[in-house]
């Protein structure tokens, strides 16, 4: 006769492991469900910003054909400027900001940013540079802008450099503050003595220190108490450009939507770009940047030789025409440019 089968309380425990290894089993693919579906969270977050940034984005029209221009050049090449257009700014804001009542337009920054093969480059033009300016004979390279607008500043570029822009982008004093305040300020370190100048409301004791958007604007218009003058306030600019970049693909922003997307809304509210430009090309752009600024590719200034005054026109920079040419030769062709005044 067989021996009954035993009872679930006789039967004893499982072999040792057993329940360890159902367990273990069924967690593949309760992580694999959370994985799926941070996943999809992500790329769904990160479609919504796409689709809403290209209908944030605001355009203009700022290249166009004319006999003449440059041939396409190797690479991408971005002309990026910072107005200081007075324009809609009240009494109280121009007071705030230190940026007077002048009611013209013109460029307070001048940026060219190059990357291919080489780069990332980003190279400063003083915006006092003496040069032909198409049908207004010999100026400084800001007043196209107030004389015609976007279309005549990038023609006036191209044909002092020799370099057809891809694309172009303009940011206002209004706009730049709101960009850095949105990132809760930028960090930047102050050379030694420090700088102060009552124009543009730069009052900084010498080292690193935290700056929020006003404080930012201060720092990088100051020139009438730096002995390089203009040719100094270049190199501000493109300090602050670096601290933006970096602060703006830090972890802290990139992955904290309730950072991030402030930070994305100031950016298309400040910025506007050329027709052809989209948020594709603007990511591009941000990416070259966030290089630069973790010490990728190099920054330079034009070749300067002197800073003559022109009557009529005031203190101008004199490029050096040999060593301007073979730094707009290499950018052309997509080469490494000659030394840079940062490594």
């Amino acid at each position: 006769m067989a021996a009954p089968s035993p009872s679930p309380e006789s039967a004893g425990p499982p072999p040792q492991g057993t329940t360890a290894r159902r367990r273990r089993r069924r967690w593949p693919w309760i992580t694999f469900v959370v994985l799926l579906v941070l996943v999809l969270g992500v790329a769904g977050y990160g479609t919504w910003l796409y689709l809403w940034a290209g209908q944030q984005l605001r355009t203009t029209s700022a290249l166009a054909s004319y006999p003449g221009r440059p041939g396409v050049s190797k690479g991408s090449d971005w002309l990026l400027i910072g107005s200081d257009s007075r324009s809609g700014l009240s009494a109280e804001e121009r007071r705030r900001l230190h940026v007077g009542g002048d009611a013209g337009r013109n460029t307070d920054t001048l940026m060219i940013v190059h990357y291919g093969d080489n780069g990332p480059y980003l190279v400063s033009v003083p915006r006092d540079s003496y040069v032909a300016i198409p049908g207004h004979g010999k100026n400084k390279i800001n007043a196209a802008y107030a004389l015609g607008g976007a279309k005549l500043l990038t023609r006036t570029v191209e044909q002092a450099t020799g370099l057809r822009l891809d694309h172009y982008a303009e940011v206002d004093f209004p706009g730049f503050v709101d960009v850095v305040d949105s990132l809760g300020g930028v960090r930047i370190c102050v050379p030694k003595g420090g700088l102060r100048d009552s124009h543009s409301g730069a009052d900084f004791d010498a080292g690193c220190q935290r700056m929020n958007g006003v404080q930012a604007l201060a720092y990088v218009r100051a020139r009438y108490t730096d002995p390089q003058g203009d040719l100094g306030r270049v190199k501000r600019q493109r300090q602050l450009v670096s601290a933006v970049a970096h602060e703006a693909f830090s972890a802290s922003v990139v992955l904290n939507p309730w950072e991030l997307v402030p930070f994305l809304r100031s950016t298309f509210d400040a910025v506007t770009v050329d027709d052809d430009t989209d948020v594709r090309a603007l990511l591009g752009l941000a990416r070259q940047m966030r290089d630069l600024s973790d010490g990728k590719g190099a920054t330079t200034t034009v070749p300067v030789s002197a800073e003559p005054q022109v009557s009529g026109v005031g203190d101008v920079v004199v490029w050096k025409e040999p060593d301007a040419r073979a730094l707009f030769r290499a950018l052309r062709e997509d080469r490494p440019i000659p030394d840079s005044d940062t490594k």
